[in-house]
Protein backbone atom coordinates (compact mmCIF):
# COMPACT_ATOMS: atom_id res chain seq x y z
CA UNK A 1 0.00 0.00 0.00
CA UNK A 2 0.76 3.60 -0.71
CA UNK A 3 2.77 5.41 1.53
CA UNK A 4 1.45 8.64 2.11
CA UNK A 5 3.93 11.54 1.69
CA UNK A 6 1.63 14.97 2.21
CA UNK A 7 3.31 17.38 -0.55
CA UNK A 8 1.42 18.83 -3.41
CA UNK A 9 3.33 16.74 -5.97
CA UNK A 10 2.29 13.47 -4.32
CA UNK A 11 -1.39 14.39 -3.60
CA UNK A 12 -1.71 15.74 -7.12
CA UNK A 13 -2.09 13.40 -10.18
CA UNK A 14 -2.64 14.46 -13.82
CA UNK A 15 -4.67 11.70 -15.86
CA UNK A 16 -5.34 12.03 -19.72
CA UNK A 17 -8.16 10.03 -20.84
CA UNK A 18 -7.58 8.69 -24.47
CA UNK A 19 -10.90 9.13 -26.22
CA UNK A 20 -9.78 7.66 -29.89
CA UNK A 21 -10.34 5.12 -32.73
CA UNK A 22 -8.74 2.41 -33.35
CA UNK A 23 -7.52 1.46 -36.83
CA UNK A 24 -9.93 -1.39 -36.26
CA UNK A 25 -8.46 -4.80 -36.70
CA UNK A 26 -5.04 -3.36 -37.81
CA UNK A 27 -3.21 -4.36 -34.45
CA UNK A 28 0.31 -2.48 -36.33
CA UNK A 29 -1.68 0.75 -37.07
CA UNK A 30 -3.73 0.87 -33.78
CA UNK A 31 -0.13 0.63 -32.04
CA UNK A 32 1.28 3.40 -33.79
CA UNK A 33 -1.83 5.25 -32.95
CA UNK A 34 -1.68 4.58 -29.22
CA UNK A 35 2.32 5.76 -29.42
CA UNK A 36 1.16 9.08 -30.58
CA UNK A 37 -1.41 9.51 -28.15
CA UNK A 38 1.03 8.69 -25.28
CA UNK A 39 3.67 11.13 -26.94
CA UNK A 40 0.36 14.10 -26.50
CA UNK A 41 -0.56 13.18 -23.56
CA UNK A 42 3.26 13.15 -22.11
CA UNK A 43 3.79 16.59 -23.37
CA UNK A 44 0.31 17.90 -22.08
CA UNK A 45 2.02 16.63 -18.45
CA UNK A 46 0.03 13.77 -18.21
CA UNK A 47 1.64 11.22 -15.41
CA UNK A 48 -1.30 8.40 -16.18
CA UNK A 49 -2.69 7.93 -19.75
CA UNK A 50 -6.05 5.77 -20.38
CA UNK A 51 -7.16 3.82 -23.61
CA UNK A 52 -10.56 2.09 -23.64
CA UNK A 53 -11.80 -1.11 -23.47
CA UNK A 54 -10.22 -3.60 -26.12
CA UNK A 55 -8.76 -0.24 -28.22
CA UNK A 56 -5.76 -2.72 -29.48
CA UNK A 57 -7.05 -3.89 -32.38
CA UNK A 58 -10.77 -2.88 -31.60
CA UNK A 59 -14.25 -3.79 -30.69
CA UNK A 60 -16.06 -6.98 -31.96
CA UNK A 61 -18.95 -4.65 -33.44
CA UNK A 62 -19.39 -6.86 -36.37
CA UNK A 63 -21.32 -9.78 -33.87
CA UNK A 64 -24.35 -8.06 -33.24
CA UNK A 65 -24.52 -6.76 -36.97
CA UNK A 66 -24.08 -10.36 -38.77
CA UNK A 67 -26.23 -12.85 -37.19
CA UNK A 68 -22.88 -14.26 -34.78
CA UNK A 69 -24.71 -16.63 -33.31
CA UNK A 70 -25.53 -18.96 -36.22
CA UNK A 71 -23.55 -22.24 -36.20
CA UNK A 72 -20.86 -23.17 -38.60
CA UNK A 73 -20.73 -19.95 -40.49
CA UNK A 74 -18.01 -18.58 -43.15
CA UNK A 75 -18.34 -14.97 -42.20
CA UNK A 76 -18.23 -15.85 -38.65
CA UNK A 77 -15.35 -18.25 -38.77
CA UNK A 78 -13.34 -15.68 -41.84
CA UNK A 79 -13.82 -12.58 -39.53
CA UNK A 80 -13.04 -14.17 -36.45
CA UNK A 81 -9.70 -15.60 -37.65
CA UNK A 82 -8.78 -12.22 -38.74
CA UNK A 83 -9.05 -10.94 -35.37
CA UNK A 84 -7.01 -13.76 -33.89
CA UNK A 85 -4.48 -12.61 -36.29
CA UNK A 86 -4.50 -9.17 -34.97
CA UNK A 87 -4.64 -9.49 -31.03
CA UNK A 88 -1.69 -9.24 -29.37
CA UNK A 89 0.76 -11.54 -28.10
CA UNK A 90 2.54 -10.09 -24.71
CA UNK A 91 4.62 -12.73 -24.57
CA UNK A 92 6.52 -12.16 -27.83
CA UNK A 93 7.12 -9.21 -27.16
CA UNK A 94 4.37 -6.97 -29.01
CA UNK A 95 3.83 -4.87 -26.52
CA UNK A 96 7.37 -3.54 -26.33
CA UNK A 97 7.53 -0.23 -28.07
CA UNK A 98 4.63 1.15 -26.00
CA UNK A 99 6.49 -0.09 -22.80
CA UNK A 100 9.61 1.67 -24.13
CA UNK A 101 7.87 4.87 -24.25
CA UNK A 102 6.51 4.31 -20.77
CA UNK A 103 9.77 4.62 -19.83
CA UNK A 104 10.90 7.05 -21.60
CA UNK A 105 7.62 9.75 -20.93
CA UNK A 106 7.69 8.64 -17.05
CA UNK A 107 4.14 8.10 -17.83
CA UNK A 108 2.22 5.20 -16.25
CA UNK A 109 -0.33 3.43 -18.99
CA UNK A 110 -3.83 1.51 -18.47
CA UNK A 111 -4.98 -0.03 -22.16
CA UNK A 112 -7.74 -2.35 -23.27
CA UNK A 113 -6.33 -5.16 -25.61
CA UNK A 114 -7.61 -8.52 -27.03
CA UNK A 115 -4.52 -10.83 -25.81
CA UNK A 116 -3.51 -13.93 -27.97
CA UNK A 117 -2.78 -16.12 -24.52
CA UNK A 118 0.43 -17.89 -25.03
CA UNK A 119 -0.41 -20.20 -21.33
CA UNK A 120 -3.71 -20.93 -23.17
CA UNK A 121 -2.55 -21.74 -26.42
CA UNK A 122 -2.81 -19.25 -28.16
CA UNK A 123 -5.86 -19.19 -30.73
CA UNK A 124 -8.50 -18.02 -28.00
CA UNK A 125 -8.80 -14.44 -27.38
CA UNK A 126 -9.15 -12.13 -23.97
CA UNK A 127 -10.47 -9.38 -23.37
CA UNK A 128 -7.34 -7.96 -21.32
CA UNK A 129 -6.71 -4.46 -18.92
CA UNK A 130 -3.04 -4.08 -19.57
CA UNK A 131 -1.05 -1.69 -16.45
CA UNK A 132 2.09 -0.68 -16.97
CA UNK A 133 4.23 1.56 -14.86
CA UNK A 134 6.31 4.72 -15.74
CA UNK A 135 9.44 2.36 -15.55
CA UNK A 136 8.16 0.53 -18.88
CA UNK A 137 6.89 -2.19 -16.93
CA UNK A 138 3.75 -4.30 -17.30
CA UNK A 139 2.94 -4.97 -13.23
CA UNK A 140 -0.56 -6.44 -14.48
CA UNK A 141 -2.61 -7.93 -17.33
CA UNK A 142 -6.65 -8.52 -16.40
CA UNK A 143 -8.58 -10.85 -18.16
CA UNK A 144 -12.30 -9.79 -18.22
CA UNK A 145 -13.71 -12.60 -15.96
CA UNK A 146 -16.91 -12.61 -18.34
CA UNK A 147 -17.80 -11.37 -21.81
CA UNK A 148 -20.60 -9.45 -22.11
CA UNK A 149 -23.77 -11.05 -23.94
CA UNK A 150 -22.65 -11.13 -27.61
CA UNK A 151 -18.91 -10.90 -26.81
CA UNK A 152 -18.91 -14.38 -25.80
CA UNK A 153 -19.41 -15.49 -29.22
CA UNK A 154 -15.51 -13.57 -29.71
CA UNK A 155 -14.19 -13.53 -26.39
CA UNK A 156 -13.03 -16.42 -23.89
CA UNK A 157 -13.67 -15.62 -20.18
CA UNK A 158 -10.43 -14.72 -18.28
CA UNK A 159 -9.39 -15.27 -14.68
CA UNK A 160 -8.79 -13.70 -11.36
CA UNK A 161 -4.93 -13.42 -11.54
CA UNK A 162 -4.91 -8.97 -12.79
CA UNK A 163 -7.16 -8.73 -9.78
CA UNK A 164 -4.25 -6.23 -8.60
CA UNK A 165 -3.66 -2.26 -7.46
CA UNK A 166 -0.61 -0.16 -7.73
CA UNK A 167 0.91 2.57 -6.60
CA UNK A 168 0.68 5.65 -8.19
CA UNK A 169 2.32 8.76 -6.08
CA UNK A 170 -0.17 8.83 -3.20
CA UNK A 171 -2.90 7.32 -4.92
CA UNK A 172 -3.79 3.33 -5.05
CA UNK A 173 -4.89 2.13 -9.20
CA UNK A 174 -6.74 -0.64 -9.96
CA UNK A 175 -9.30 -1.31 -12.89
CA UNK A 176 -12.38 -3.17 -14.52
CA UNK A 177 -13.10 -3.63 -18.01
CA UNK A 178 -16.71 -2.48 -19.00
CA UNK A 179 -19.65 -4.40 -17.21
CA UNK A 180 -17.27 -6.01 -14.64
CA UNK A 181 -17.97 -3.00 -12.87
CA UNK A 182 -21.33 -3.32 -12.27
CA UNK A 183 -19.59 -7.28 -10.94
CA UNK A 184 -19.84 -6.44 -7.17
CA UNK A 185 -17.19 -8.76 -5.77
CA UNK A 186 -14.34 -8.01 -8.40
CA UNK A 187 -15.06 -3.87 -7.18
CA UNK A 188 -14.63 -5.53 -3.53
CA UNK A 189 -11.88 -6.42 -4.04
CA UNK A 190 -10.43 -3.76 -5.74
CA UNK A 191 -11.44 -2.40 -2.71
CA UNK A 192 -10.03 -4.51 0.04
CA UNK A 193 -6.72 -4.05 -1.55
CA UNK A 194 -7.08 -0.25 -0.94
CA UNK A 195 -7.66 0.71 -3.83
CA UNK A 196 -8.91 4.82 -4.18
CA UNK A 197 -8.26 5.13 -7.79
CA UNK A 198 -10.96 3.21 -10.01
CA UNK A 199 -9.84 2.90 -13.63
CA UNK A 200 -13.22 1.86 -15.93
CA UNK A 201 -12.52 0.62 -19.10
CA UNK A 202 -15.30 0.57 -22.43
CA UNK A 203 -15.72 0.13 -26.09
CA UNK A 204 -17.50 3.38 -26.16
CA UNK A 205 -20.66 5.29 -25.69
CA UNK A 206 -21.97 7.58 -22.96
CA UNK A 207 -25.33 5.33 -21.61
CA UNK A 208 -22.41 2.87 -20.56
CA UNK A 209 -20.43 5.70 -18.32
CA UNK A 210 -23.30 8.20 -17.03
CA UNK A 211 -24.51 6.24 -14.03
CA UNK A 212 -22.00 3.27 -12.95
CA UNK A 213 -19.37 6.10 -12.85
CA UNK A 214 -20.96 8.09 -9.96
CA UNK A 215 -22.00 4.98 -8.88
CA UNK A 216 -18.47 3.26 -7.76
CA UNK A 217 -17.48 6.57 -6.99
CA UNK A 218 -20.15 7.45 -4.28
CA UNK A 219 -19.50 3.63 -2.88
CA UNK A 220 -15.71 3.41 -2.86
CA UNK A 221 -15.43 6.74 -2.11
CA UNK A 222 -12.90 6.90 -4.31
CA UNK A 223 -11.71 8.92 -7.67
CA UNK A 224 -13.29 6.93 -10.85
CA UNK A 225 -12.15 7.49 -14.30
CA UNK A 226 -14.18 5.74 -17.18
CA UNK A 227 -12.55 5.63 -20.37
CA UNK A 228 -14.22 5.05 -24.16
CA UNK A 229 -13.69 4.69 -27.32
CA UNK A 230 -14.93 6.20 -30.53
CA UNK A 231 -16.22 4.35 -33.57
CA UNK A 232 -17.66 5.25 -36.90
CA UNK A 233 -19.15 3.60 -40.13
CA UNK A 234 -15.94 5.24 -41.75
CA UNK A 235 -13.54 3.83 -39.51
CA UNK A 236 -13.91 0.10 -40.98
CA UNK A 237 -10.91 -0.56 -43.55
CA UNK A 238 -11.71 -1.44 -46.34
CA UNK A 239 -9.40 -4.66 -45.99
CA UNK A 240 -12.05 -6.31 -43.53
CA UNK A 241 -13.13 -8.99 -44.22
CA UNK A 242 -16.80 -9.33 -45.32
CA UNK A 243 -17.33 -5.76 -44.89
CA UNK A 244 -20.12 -5.48 -47.15
CA UNK A 245 -22.15 -7.68 -44.67
CA UNK A 246 -20.97 -5.42 -41.53
CA UNK A 247 -21.99 -1.88 -42.95
CA UNK A 248 -25.53 -3.35 -44.44
CA UNK A 249 -26.82 -2.88 -40.73
CA UNK A 250 -24.03 -0.50 -39.31
CA UNK A 251 -25.34 2.25 -37.77
CA UNK A 252 -23.44 5.78 -38.68
CA UNK A 253 -22.03 6.11 -34.65
CA UNK A 254 -21.32 2.54 -32.71
CA UNK A 255 -19.51 4.57 -30.03
CA UNK A 256 -19.75 7.93 -29.32
CA UNK A 257 -17.33 8.02 -26.11
CA UNK A 258 -18.48 9.70 -23.31
CA UNK A 259 -15.17 9.76 -21.11
CA UNK A 260 -15.62 10.85 -18.12
CA UNK A 261 -14.39 11.43 -14.25
CA UNK A 262 -16.49 11.31 -11.06
CA UNK A 263 -14.79 12.49 -7.73
CA UNK A 264 -15.35 10.35 -4.17
CA UNK A 265 -18.15 12.24 -3.54
CA UNK A 266 -19.97 10.62 -6.46
CA UNK A 267 -20.08 13.79 -8.00
CA UNK A 268 -18.49 15.06 -11.69
CA UNK A 269 -15.09 15.99 -11.87
CA UNK A 270 -15.40 15.55 -15.18
CA UNK A 271 -19.04 14.65 -16.99
CA UNK A 272 -18.95 12.60 -20.07
CA UNK A 273 -17.39 13.80 -23.29
CA UNK A 274 -19.19 13.31 -26.24
CA UNK A 275 -17.76 12.93 -30.23
CA UNK A 276 -14.69 14.17 -28.73
CA UNK A 277 -11.29 12.70 -30.17
CA UNK A 278 -8.12 13.40 -28.66
CA UNK A 279 -6.75 13.27 -25.04
CA UNK A 280 -9.18 14.53 -22.09
CA UNK A 281 -6.99 15.72 -18.86
CA UNK A 282 -7.46 16.41 -15.36
CA UNK A 283 -5.89 16.66 -12.59
CA UNK A 284 -6.93 15.07 -9.30
CA UNK A 285 -5.91 15.95 -5.94
CA UNK A 286 -5.74 12.79 -3.01
CA UNK A 287 -6.78 14.54 -0.46
CA UNK A 288 -9.98 14.59 -1.58
CA UNK A 289 -10.31 10.70 -0.99
CA UNK A 290 -9.08 10.76 2.65
CA UNK A 291 -11.49 14.15 3.26
CA UNK A 292 -14.73 11.21 1.92
CA UNK A 293 -13.54 8.39 4.00
CA UNK A 294 -14.20 9.99 7.57
CA UNK A 295 -17.87 9.26 7.11
CA UNK A 296 -17.97 6.21 4.60
CA UNK A 297 -15.21 3.59 4.21
CA UNK A 298 -16.28 -0.29 2.58
CA UNK A 299 -13.62 -2.55 3.70
CA UNK A 300 -12.56 -0.06 6.96
CA UNK A 301 -14.78 1.39 9.50
CA UNK A 302 -17.63 0.74 7.59
CA UNK A 303 -16.61 -3.02 7.01
CA UNK A 304 -17.63 -6.01 9.51
CA UNK A 305 -15.39 -8.77 8.16
CA UNK A 306 -16.44 -10.81 10.98
CA UNK A 307 -20.07 -11.36 9.40
CA UNK A 308 -18.88 -11.20 5.18
CA UNK A 309 -15.71 -12.18 4.24
CA UNK A 310 -14.66 -12.05 0.44
CA UNK A 311 -12.48 -15.06 -1.13
CA UNK A 312 -10.43 -14.24 -4.16
CA UNK A 313 -8.87 -16.89 -6.68
CA UNK A 314 -5.69 -14.85 -8.19
CA UNK A 315 -4.30 -18.14 -9.74
CA UNK A 316 -3.41 -17.50 -13.67
CA UNK A 317 -5.90 -19.89 -14.80
CA UNK A 318 -3.89 -22.48 -17.55
CA UNK A 319 -5.09 -26.18 -18.75
CA UNK A 320 -1.57 -27.81 -18.57
CA UNK A 321 0.26 -27.46 -15.34
CA UNK A 322 3.79 -29.57 -16.41
CA UNK A 323 5.55 -31.18 -13.75
CA UNK A 324 9.08 -32.09 -14.12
Amino acid sequence: MTKIIDTPYQNNLKIGMAQISPVWLNKEATIDKIKENIVKASNDGCELVVFGEALLPGYPFWVSMTDGAKFNSTVQKEIHAHYIKNSIQIEAGELDDICALAKEHKIAIYIGLMERAQNRGGHSIYCSLVYINSDGEIKSVHRKLQPTYEERLTWAPGDGNGLQVHDLKNFTVGGLNCWENWMPLPRATLYGLGEDLHIAVWPGSDYNTADITRFIARESRSYVVSVSSLMSKKDFPEDTPHLNAILENCPETLANGGSCIAGPDGEWVLPPVIDKEGIITTTIDFNRVLEERQNFDPVGHYSRPDVTKLVVNRERQSTVEIKN
